[in-house]
């Protein structure tokens, strides 16, 4: 309140005029940056935590969104100045430099900063042991971090690029075309699901906050109503749900599961997509190829210690259930476990949205609908939302607990192993999805190319 009182009380008039004139034409203006972790085009429309949470600013508001997305930061931050949008959200840092130039939101997320190069190759540990190409994007925080460095280690060197995002300076590490690039520590978390050869050489800058850019030009209103939403949303959980969509999955990272999984997609997956695309159930394939795989790695012999067996790992009532004669047939597997899924998504309240229904079905999957649906009374009980799966998954493994577990209806579970199953689908589920977009892509271009070549002779011939 005393944020606001100061933001407001110098010159009111004209305070709630520039916000009024956003709320006047019905629309909010914010630039960010093309990529996964800020704005893109995915199946469903419009993806990206930036985008998201915009999005959230832009209803708080009642105004619509308006993205004005930008391939570089060079591109992004004239278009603040220039005021062709009203602020940037674009995963940016909080640096001194920055400071001197605009006005910051709170904070929403804290990353660090790190010396990526190729597993195989030398590993240096510090600064002096950087001995090739060091590439960084332009304007980007990375800059500004070795221009300080350079200061006590004036032999540090690097390049420079805006032609290049940070994904693609991945790519240039993995090609061996650049050695060593820097980029954030959620950026690599994202990336590092499909190409486990990116490897940490050491943290260059420790945890920094993101937040949004607001010119100093513009009026304080804006900012004013930019820190209540921040305010809010930090309150209500929205964010912290927000983040756990885009990041909460991808924390921990093991090299040798994402290889065999990439191995598995390769060597494997061809030989039962076609299955998984025919039995679907109104389900993607790739949602359910991930849960099999989670359950056997798409072993259709596969058995545990409980009973449970073949592709999709079902238990024999489960099987008769769903009209399945052969568990250890791969397609009538994978037709039964369709249809138990579809079943624990019907189950699930209307109310609850996407994607929180899937993965509530999902760890219906595993332990049972009876104790997914203690977890979600105790999380009621303990002022949490039970529609919200961020809020029930840290309530899951108190089923584990004597004190919580008496008080329900079905007992016991290991309420922490739905909650690893559904982060590890939810990883597999991703890297399908990005692996399939990229290869209809690639096809599609290849098929044009060919389309283009044939053209070409044909008008040679003629």
């Amino acid at each position: 309140m005393l944020m606001l009182m100061l933001l407001f009380g110098c010159d009111s008039k004209s305070n709630e005029a520039s916000l009024q004139r956003i709320i006047d034409r019905g629309y909010i203006k914010v630039g960010t940056l093309f990529g996964p972790n800020s704005y893109y085009i995915g199946a469903h429309g419009p993806s990206g935590f930036e985008y998201e949470l915009a999005q959230n600013y832009a209803d708080f508001l009642g105004v619509e969104l308006k993205i004005i997305p930008s391939y570089n930061l060079e591109e992004l931050f004239p278009k603040l100045n220039s005021g062709e949008v009203d602020f940037l959200a674009a995963g940016l840092a909080v640096t001194d430099k920055r400071l001197t130039r605009f006005d910051f939101t709170p904070s929403y997320h804290q990353v660090s900063q790190k010396v990526i190069f190729k597993q195989g190759n030398k590993w240096p540990r510090q600064l002096k042991d950087l001995s090739g190409t060091l590439m960084v994007t332009s304007s980007s925080s990375h800059v500004e971090n070795l221009e300080r460095l350079k200061l006590t280690h004036p032999d540090l060197t690097w390049q420079e690029t805006s032609e290049l995002d940070n994904e693609e300076l991945l790519m240039q590490v993995l090609d061996g075309k650049v050695d060593y690039t820097i980029v954030d520590s959620h950026v690599l978390a994202m990336n590092r699901r499909y190409y486990p050869e990116l490897s940490i050489a050491f943290t260059i800058k420790k945890p920094e906050p993101l937040a949004w850019l607001v010119s100093k030009q513009n009026d304080a209103s804006i900012l004013a109503s930019l820190i209540e939403f921040f305010g809010k949303v930090h309150h209500d959980g929205t964010l912290l749900a927000l983040d756990d969509k885009y990041y909460g999955h991808v924390e921990e990272f093991n090299y040798v599961d994402t290889r065999l999984f990439l191995k598995a997609i390769e060597n494997k997956l061809p030989k039962y997509q076609p299955l998984f695309e025919k039995h679907g159930q109104d389900i993607d394939w790739r949602l359910l190829a991930a849960i099999s795989y989670q359950e056997s790695h798409w072993e259709p012999h596969a058995r545990s210690f409980t009973g449970v067996r073949g592709m999709m790992m079902l238990t024999l009532v489960t099987a008769k259930q769903m009209g399945i004669k052969s568990r250890l047939d791969a397609e009538q597997s994978i037709i039964g476990g369709a249809k138990y899924f579809k079943r624990m998504i019907k189950k699930m309240p209307e109310r609850i949205p996407e994607p929180d229904r899937t993965w509530f079905a999902l760890a219906s999957y595993n332990v049972g609908f009876g104790h997914l649906n203690d977890a979600r009374i105790i999380t009621q009980r303990q002022g949490g939302d039970p529609d919200r799966w961020f809020d029930v998954k840290t309530r899951l493994p108190l089923l584990k607990q004597k004190k919580y577990y008496k008080k329900t209806k079905y007992g016991y579970a290991r309420g922490d192993e739905p909650v690893k199953y559904v982060e590890s689908i939810r990883r597999y589920y991703e890297s399908l999805s990005f692996l399939d977009d990229r290869a209809r892509k690639e096809k599609l271009l290849l098929d044009d190319l060919d389309q283009q070549s044939s053209e070409n002779e044909t008008l040679a011939r003629n």
